[in-house]
């Protein structure tokens, strides 16, 4: 009978050894899963991070926009808002109406605003300047479907460069 505890001192010592080594792989498994944990809020920091630099560009444009009204607030001379008809783009043929509405919006300024378009004045190539905004407005739907009519800002400063801008709200 003695030998039997004896062999049961052993297996129990077995069985220790055992449950500390599962303890261990244990132990390192769930020193583990804090590292992936850590690697998400990585992850997660890092899409803040982009959000953030994105306001951040937002927001800087944002203001670049506003240095550059106030820039030509400060130069108006005459400011004037007409809906310009965009109706005889339509007549042409599909894929040509979205530039010849670019060309109305022009005629259509150099008209009202008495662009001088003289030889002697081609050295200022920039006497008429109309806005990206105003020509993404064109283009929104495609070279085949032009709004029929467009709002816009009209500014002319104190050099006669005259500037066309979306009219606000549109």
């Amino acid at each position: 009978m003695i030998e039997e505890p004896v062999d049961d001192i052993t297996e129990v010592e077995e069985e220790e050894e055992e449950l500390e080594e599962t303890e261990e792989t244990e132990e390192e498994l769930e020193s583990e899963v804090p590292e992936e944990d850590e690697d998400e809020e990585l992850g997660e920091e890092e899409l803040e991070d982009e959000e953030e630099e994105e306001e951040f560009l937002e927001a800087k444009e944002k203001r670049r926009a506003r240095k550059e009204k106030e820039e030509l607030e400060e130069d108006i001379v005459e400011e004037r808002f007409y809906t310009i008809p965009l109706r005889k783009a339509w007549i042409s043929t599909r894929k040509k109406r979205a530039p010849r509405a670019g060309r109305i919006v022009k005629s259509f300024v150099l008209k009202h605003m008495k662009v001088r378009t003289e030889a002697e004045e081609e050295e200022d190539q920039e006497k008429l300047v109309i806005d990206n905004e105003v020509n993404e407005k064109l283009w929104s739907r495609g070279i085949e479907k032009p709004p029929r009519k467009i709002r816009v800002r009209i500014i002319k400063d104190k050099e006669g460069v005259v500037t066309v801008l979306l009219a606000e709200g549109d």
